[in-house]
């Protein structure tokens, strides 16, 4: 057997001895094995939307599906008048009670959330086409093109949503659902429009941006496949408040007569009979139902859209 040097002896053939790298070496192992003390203290944990969220989604998803399988449900038509059941309270009959003329109010309220939903969801919609889009081509080309759209918008932020409104209708009559929702549309996109540029501009200078542009993408590439992504979270959480506004708004163009025309129910309309000074005096429920409905929906879109900005850190920057 061959001897080693002296002072050492030879491993023997049935034993492993363990890795040593040689002097200079880098260990591998070592440099990539991260442990979870070594990350910095600073680092920002994504914050989970929690069941506070999902609370507030399931309960607008309710209200929506009801809003949409009104048809197929087993109510009273919202306009029939029951002159036998004249502001009867909750019964086996009437789950709400009825109002003044004896027509149902879950029914009344259900299909009138039909037009308040659709109001409130088409608006934000053709708000976030618009203004989004503008917003993002903006932020992003920037130089005369964000000059231009900025003062636009700016011009349209100085008429007050509500007189603006008032006037259009006054030349556009008669009031229809489509109408509302093209007007509340055109007075969304200047907020919308800030939103989203302001988040674009947060983006538009970091590393992931910079690489695509390097690579020779287009201006609509960019935009398409890696600013929108990353601006769709901003816009969403602030388009859930938008929806509440509208809602809103239609109810107090309802007690104006400027909403909707009678007999089609909507939120406002409903709110706007009963709170009739000899309607609220003997029967109070027939405006305190639907009041109830439009305030647990607000108060579940403004949930939903904290949730929302506090889970992907959304802030209004560069405003």
């Amino acid at each position: 057997m061959h001897a080693g040097p002296a002072g050492s002896a030879a491993p023997s053939h049935g034993a492993t001895s363990p890795y040593v790298p040689p002097p200079g070496a880098v260990d591998l192992p070592a440099v990539l094995a991260v442990e979870p003390h070594t990350l910095p203290p600073d680092a920002p944990a994504r914050r989970r939307l929690g069941p506070v969220f999902w609370t507030c989604a399931a309960w607008v998803a309710l209200m929506v599906a009801l809003a949409a399988a009104a048809p197929l449900l087993h109510l009273p038509k919202p306009n029939f008048q029951n002159y036998s059941a004249i502001n009867s309270g909750p019964s086996l009959h009437h789950l709400l009670g009825t109002d003044e003329l004896g027509r149902d109010l879950l029914s009344r309220i259900v299909w009138g959330s039909r037009v308040s939903l659709v109001i409130g969801f088409g608006a934000i919609a053709i708000g976030m086409t618009l203004g989004g889009t503008a917003g993002m081509v903006a932020g992003y080309l920037g130089r005369w093109v964000d000059s231009t759209l900025n003062a636009g918008s700016f011009v349209i932020l100085a008429f007050p949503p509500l007189l603006a409104i008032m006037v259009v209708e006054a030349f556009w009559r008669p009031v229809a659902t489509w109408k509302l929702i093209v007007m509340f549309g055109v007075a969304a996109t200047p907020q919308l429009f800030r939103v989203v540029r302001a988040t674009t501009l947060s983006f538009a200078t970091r590393e992931f941006v910079l690489a695509a542009r390097a690579l020779g993408a287009s201006p609509a590439r960019v935009i398409r496949r890696e600013l929108l992504p990353n601006v769709a979270p901003a816009a969403v959480s602030f388009a859930l408040i938008g929806v509440a506004i509208a809602i809103v708004l239609e109810g107090s163009l309802a007690f104006l007569g400027l909403s909707v025309s009678l007999p089609t129910a909507s939120l406002g309309n409903v709110i706007n009979e009963a709170a009739q000074q000899t309607n609220l005096q003997a029967n109070p429920l027939a405006a305190v139902w639907p009041s109830l409905y439009i305030f647990l929906l607000l108060v579940a879109l403004n949930l939903m859209a904290d949730r929302l900005q506090a889970r992907f850190e959304v802030r209004e920057v560069k405003l």
